[in-house]
């Protein structure tokens, strides 16, 4: 059975999609979708990282592209980027009254 969500993704483009949820009574992973093994650096024993091994409950690659968001145009995007788009530019503050 499908559980299905809608997400918004960047890449390859901007969109909003459909996609598959994991089982939330998989005894497996418990609803998380995988299941996560911890490792340590052979040389220290220190904590190194995770790596995920996905569950067969759900995959996480089904997805399908409802909306294609689009790109500004060029002329409409803001040039001053560092800038608080919010704050006053070259006019007063001062009340109009």
């Amino acid at each position: 059975m499908i559980r299905l969500r809608i997400q918004f993704t960047h890449w390859p483009r901007r969109a909003l999609i459909l996609t598959d949820t994991p089982r939330p009574d998989c005894p497996e992973c418990d609803g998380d979708g995988g299941i996560g093994h911890d490792y340590g650096d052979p040389a220290t024993g220190e904590y190194a990282g995770t790596d995920w091994e996905p569950c067969t409950c759900w995959d996480e690659n089904r997805c399908r592209v409802l909306l294609p968001i689009p790109r500004r145009p060029r002329w409409l995007r803001r040039r001053d980027i560092g800038r608080d788009p919010w704050a006053p530019g070259d006019y007063s503050d001062e009340p109009p009254f």
